[in-house]
């Protein structure tokens, strides 16, 4: 019986580990969702070329395109991400893979031209030698605010 106890026992302790591990993982994840929206905002590539995976891949309104070709949209201005306000976030993890989304209203600069849209953002990090890289970001339009 003692045995059993004690099995059960540690079953919950790392039931419960396993939550906070990833309610944590989860906090992380929404902070550096956060700061990257910043860091486009500021058209800070050399901290988004350290975030953004080499393989990672952007879905815009207007086309989809890979690391270099949305580095160069940012430092271009082609798009500047001027504010990105949250409305709600969520996040899962799974494993080593996070997927954020993000309710937003988006106010940017394309072409010239300033626009507000609101948008469903799914990010997408996966984590590799201990460190969170954004694997896809991609917006989908939302009919309404």
């Amino acid at each position: 019986m003692k045995q059993v106890m004690l099995k059960l026992c540690m079953l919950v302790l790392s039931v419960q580990w396993a939550v906070a591990q990833n309610a944590d993982a989860g906090q992380e994840i929404i902070q550096l969702s956060k700061d990257k929206w910043q860091w486009m905002a500021d058209k800070d590539v050399d901290k988004l070329k350290t975030l953004f995976d080499e393989k990672s891949v952007f879905v815009h309104m207007g086309g989809s395109w890979g690391k270099e070709q949305e580095l160069n949209v940012i430092k271009s201005g082609g798009i500047w991400y001027k504010q990105a306000d949250i409305h709600e976030v969520s996040v899962n993890i799974i494993e080593n893979t996070a997927i954020l989304l993000n309710r937003i209203t988006l106010l940017a600069v394309v072409g010239g031209n300033e626009v507000t849209n609101p948008f469903m953002v799914t990010e997408v990090y996966i984590k590799r030698d201990g460190a969170w890289k954004q694997g896809s970001l991609s917006f989908t339009r939302l009919l309404t605010p």
